[in-house]
């Protein structure tokens, strides 16, 4: 599932292990560990007297929330081991003006959704908006706008939609490119818990294509510039759509929905978002 300069993502993003003798390794962004990471911010206990008009999920003056730290600039493992970027960041800030702790616990992107409610309160982890999931949770107002990329080999002929068709694509379990490969005449879905993964398998030759977010997608094409290109999913080639990134909330919980999106527009109102996006994002 999760700000600094590129430079810093790019060291925290492609720490993964490349395969095959010979081959490039890099780590992995969770490479101090594969879940569990929690971090606490936020107001203290005695901060805490109105932390139930978010709702009884806040009634302990907690925000319990899950991301997926393997989604650069918006969520990746620090020096500190615990989950950093954008998402971290604004899930922070949006707790202060809450006055609320805020919790934050490394999972799989694929278990985000089905843990809400029970393991965690909210996640935030560049999760778009689909219908599908919001048959299963409610979602914040939207804070950031987003389009799918593709990355395929420097000397791929790969240039279209079409040319997708009856390839084997690398994408993370559960996201959107996942879904965008069902649609994808004869084409293959070559699943990883971890975007990075399906990347240095493109590299090495087993996968054809990866879709991903363009954030990511642009952190992967800095670091191996002279390896693979990137191509935009929202280009007549593609003809992705756009997306939106929201907090997903548990359904019917219209209280905690309302104390989030009240401090998300505070943020935006105040320049702290934007201060963030500067941050994390455009650097």
């Amino acid at each position: 599932m999760k700000k600094a300069t590129v430079a810093f993502l790019l060291a925290m993003a492609m720490a993964f292990a490349g395969c095959g003798a010979g081959e490039e390794e890099v780590k992995n962004a969770d490479a101090n560990g594969d879940g569990g990471n929690e971090q606490t911010s936020g107001a203290s206990t005695e901060e805490n007297s109105d932390a139930a008009s978010g709702g009884d999920v806040l009634a302990d003056g907690v925000l319990n929330v899950g991301t997926n730290a393997e989604f650069p600039p918006f969520e990746f493992v620090g020096d500190n081991g615990e989950p950093d970027g954008f998402d971290i960041a604004l899930i922070q800030a949006i707790g202060e003006q809450m006055g609320v702790d805020v919790t934050v616990e490394n999972m799989e992107f694929d278990s985000l959704v089905a843990s809400i409610g029970s393991k965690i309160d909210v996640a935030i982890a560049g999760m778009t908006i689909t219908d599908e999931r919001k048959n299963m949770v409610d979602f914040s107002d939207e804070y950031y706008e987003a389009v799918q990329y593709v990355i395929v080999p420097s000397d791929s002929e790969i240039a279209s939609a079409e040319d997708l068709e009856g390839k084997n694509i690398g994408v993370q379990l559960g996201t959107t490119g996942d879904f965008i490969v069902e649609d994808i005449k004869d084409a293959t879905a070559a699943q990883y818990n971890k975007a990075v993964d399906a990347v240095n398998d493109l590299r090495n030759g087993r996968v054809d294509a990866v879709i991903v977010d363009k954030n990511p997608a642009q952190v992967f094409g800095e670091q191996f510039k002279d390896e693979i290109k990137l191509f935009d999913g929202e280009s007549p080639e593609f003809g992705f759509e756009k997306e939106y990134y929201a907090i997903a909330l548990p359904k019917g919980d219209e209280k905690l929905m309302k104390s989030i999106n009240d401090a998300l527009a505070a943020l935006k109102e105040d320049g702290t978002f934007d201060e963030l996006v500067k941050q994390y994002i455009e650097n």
